[in-house]
């Protein structure tokens, strides 16, 4: 008689993973499913602790509050702060440019900001639901249907930070992103975007805008000092099955005594880093969802790659009918900012 086959327990991974992206461990296929699922899988690739434990987490008390009614007057007022300059001093440009991000005080409006996250509460609850089971919820392309977040995303304020940080005239819009890190969810995994956005330019910029004060506890973005950094790992290979990634890169920077910059955000403070800027995020210790509006910019006469990867996710609905090698300026990707 012969003996049954023995079961191998599959990896995390394996819940969200296609049929297609089971097989090997190459990423060159393209992403087949929704955003939401990619997060779902990239999540798994973190290093927790031996004991954490990804919670079905409590329901934000904020989802019971009703959404904030902004008539035609707040919204024109929100709008308007919007778009006034920041005064942005050149040493915090060679900060950017020397250690690949840069976080700034008093960018934004903490009361707008308050109201914004009220917003998008509503926006996740009608598009996810209530349900418990999502660590991590995620949404994108808001601004094309809320007017609130609109003003937001497409701030001429946060798009010239972003554009005098990589020294170039005009800057498009790549995608707006939700992140709700729900109580109870782990680690975010060392990364860096260059290996994500499939944008085929070294300027590119994503804001980081918390939508309350982020403590350490919280989980805040946390960046390896050096823009250089990148360097360091450049020859690890990427696993989309284990945290063997994730675990050898903290190992590597450990090693050559990186800086980890892990601090708190105050409410109106804002982080913006670098396409090459390697970057984790703690997990989320409270009992409260950390929320972030992350929107991220490009150099005007940017192209997309010639072959988009599965990390890129869903790229196809956040420039509709560019084609490979093309230049990106779909009208999902409008000019956010000009020099004149």
């Amino acid at each position: 008689m012969s003996k049954p086959p023995i079961s191998t327990p599959q990896p995390d991974s394996y819940a969200y993973l296609s049929e297609v992206h089971r097989k090997g461990n190459d990423v060159k296929t393209e992403w087949d499913q929704d955003n939401q699922q990619w997060w779902n899988w990239y999540l798994t690739l973190a290093e927790n602790e031996p004991d954490h434990k990804v919670l079905a987490a409590p329901l934000d008390p904020h989802r019971d509050e009703a959404d904030i009614e902004v008539d035609e007057g707040k919204l024109a007022t929100i709008q308007d702060a919007l778009s006034l300059p920041y005064s942005l001093q050149p040493e915090s440009i060679r900060r950017y440019a020397r250690d690949g991000y840069i976080k700034l005080k008093n960018v934004l409006d903490p009361d707008s900001l308050a109201i914004l996250r009220r917003r998008i509460t509503a926006i996740l609850v009608q598009e996810l639901g209530l349900e418990h089971g999502l660590a991590f919820r995620s949404d994108e392309m808001m601004w094309l249907r809320d007017d609130l977040v609109r003003c937001f995303v497409l701030s001429k304020r946060v798009a010239q930070i972003a554009a005098e940080l990589m020294g170039v005239r005009a800057v498009r819009l790549y995608h707006d992103n939700t992140l709700s890190k729900e109580p109870g969810c782990g680690r975010t995994p060392w990364h860096h975007d260059f290996d994500h956005f499939p944008i085929d330019s070294l300027n590119v910029c994503t804001a980081w805008i918390p939508l309350q004060k982020i403590p350490k506890n919280m989980g805040p973005l946390s960046y390896a000092a050096g823009i250089e950094r990148h360097k360091l790992i450049a020859d690890l290979p990427f696993s989309k099955f284990d945290v063997s990634y994730d675990k050898q890169v903290g190992e590597i920077f450990a090693e050559n005594d990186v800086t980890i910059d892990d601090g708190p955000f105050d409410l109106g403070e804002v982080s913006f880093h670098h396409t090459l800027s390697f970057h984790t995020a703690g997990s989320n210790q409270t009992n409260t969802p950390r929320m972030v509006l992350a929107t991220t910019y490009f150099e005007d006469g940017a192209r997309l790659v010639s072959n988009p990867t599965m990390i890129s996710g869903d790229f196809r609905k956040f420039m509709p009918g560019i084609k490979p090698g093309a230049v990106i300026n779909s009208s999902y990707n409008p000019v956010c900012y000009t020099y004149v």
